[in-house]
């Protein structure tokens, strides 16, 4: 392996799944602000919108997203712009 070109702060962080609330501990360098309590134990906390738990390819459910529904709302709030 090459020296030096790793990052060396390494320390566990909390990454958190927003939309079901799942919280799973790992290593990482990520940058973060926040702190979390997990089982009593203070760690640094990245949020996320989406992880394993909530994934629909891991989770075998899939959500039905109103795409045509958006678009027709998006054209007809900005349709006196475009005029």
């Amino acid at each position: 392996m090459k020296q030096g070109i790793h990052p060396e702060n390494y320390r566990l962080v909390a990454f958190k799944d927003m939309s079901n609330e799942d919280v799973f501990i790992t290593k990482s360098t990520v940058e973060t602000k926040e702190t979390i309590t997990h089982e009593g134990v203070e760690y640094p906390v990245f949020k996320m919108e989406i992880s394993r738990t909530s994934h629909p390819f891991y989770t075998g459910k899939s959500k039905l997203i109103d795409t045509a529904g958006r678009i027709d709302k998006f054209k007809t709030k900005y349709a006196k712009h475009s005029k």
